[in-house]
């Protein structure tokens, strides 16, 4: 994570990119169904690390 030009940059990833994707997420997804969007996301990605670290 670095700090650049006062805009927060991760993985080159920019706030303004963050905010838009956002913004489309909410468009497809709807604001009832993007909770349990995330929520899915979050339990996948704790998953993935969970298998990493037990293969390493």
């Amino acid at each position: 994570m670095v700090i650049e030009g006062g805009d927060l940059i991760m993985y080159g990833i920019g706030t303004t990119e963050l905010v838009v994707v956002g913004v489309v997420l909410l468009v497809l997804f709807g604001g009832k169904k993007l909770p349990e969007l995330a929520r899915g996301m979050g339990s996948s990605i704790k998953e993935f690390r969970k298998a990493a670290s037990e293969e390493a």
